[in-house]
């Protein structure tokens, strides 16, 4: 509960009484977006997973909570204080965690229902199902394999080719550039070392850099002036050749490649639909006793259209 306070309520009350803080006010309108940014890799106890229904002023237990629990309670203070700051016209943040360099699966889990995007993501290569939840999503994953090398998986097994050939919203970035990059220019350094160890084309470095612009929290008329006043739209039109450098068939290719998945699944749920009322199947809440698994199929990511489908099996 301190931890949570001491973070937030300046913040809070820097955006109701802006005199209050001068300087912190005007040094929020410069923020973008939080970062957390801690050891993925310490073992989380599976037993505490019973404690997670405590709020955060009644922990009591010697552990730390996990990581989830860390990120949840992150994210509700920073959405009640985008909407805060919303309805008096200041500047609102991003939620971009440290996430999947190590440790526990379920850390991308948290961070895809509750995250804008994430830093790093390489343990995603170990959940097929994960990669294609950012995918169909198009969740923001800053990469930085450089990095990675030097910490916890090296070039050769890293996913980054993996993912970005599958179409995911990559973009490279740096990490702890006094510590893991050797010159003046560490963003230059990661595209550099990444176009010779996987051989990337000019078209992929300016794909990269055009999806690096996507994920920033820069300013709206920055965003323009770089990719084009029609950025926003879902249809090649949105692509302004002239600026991003990215030739028309390969972003023609990226959005038609998730707008046909996105159909098939659309087109694969109206086909359930169907099917149980042309064999006039009782409603859900009725069979729910005939079936071995709850079935989930509500929005799941900061209301936006994602699903959480658990496969069934009626019981004998």
């Amino acid at each position: 509960q301190m931890c949570i306070r001491d973070r937030f309520q300046p913040l809070f009350e820097v955006t109701i009484h802006p005199a209050k803080d001068p300087n912190l006010h005007k040094m929020l309108l410069q923020v973008v977006g939080f970062d957390t940014v801690d050891d993925e890799s310490i073992f989380e106890n599976p037993h505490i997973i019973d404690a997670m229904k405590l709020t955060p002023d009644k922990w009591d237990l010697e552990d730390s909570p996990p990581y989830c629990y860390w990120i949840y309670y992150l994210y509700v203070n920073i959405y009640t204080l985008n909407f805060l700051r919303k309805e008096r016209g200041l500047n609102t943040f991003k939620f971009r965690p440290h996430c999947g360099e190590s440790g526990n699966i379920d850390h991308l889990v948290s961070a895809y229902l509750l995250a804008d995007s994430i830093n790093h993501g390489v343990r995603l290569r170990k959940s097929p199902v994960l990669q294609y939840l950012y995918y169909l999503k198009q969740v923001g994953l800053a990469m930085s394999p450089l990095s990675n090398n030097k910490l916890f998986l090296n070039y050769v097994k890293s996913p980054f080719p993996q993912f970005f050939a599958q179409g995911m919203n990559i973009s490279l970035s740096t990490d702890d550039p006094l510590v893991f990059h050797s010159t003046k220019e560490p963003l230059i350094e990661e595209f550099a070392i990444a176009s010779q160890v996987w051989n990337l084309s000019n078209t992929d470095l300016c794909e990269l850099a055009r999806n690096s612009v996507l994920q920033s929290g820069i300013e709206e008329i920055l965003k323009e002036s770089w990719l084009g006043p029609n950025y926003k739209s879902d249809t090649p039109i949105s692509n302004n050749v002239n600026l991003t450098k990215v030739p028309q068939i390969r972003y023609s290719y990226r959005i038609e490649t998730l707008k046909d998945e996105l159909e098939y699944l659309n087109s694969f749920q109206q086909r359930e639909i169907q099917i149980e009322k042309s064999q006039d199947l009782p409603s859900r809440s009725k069979s729910a006793n005939s079936l071995s698994l709850i079935h989930i199929s509500e929005p799941t990511r900061q209301a936006e259209i994602s699903y959480a489908v658990f496969c069934l099996k009626k019981k004998k």
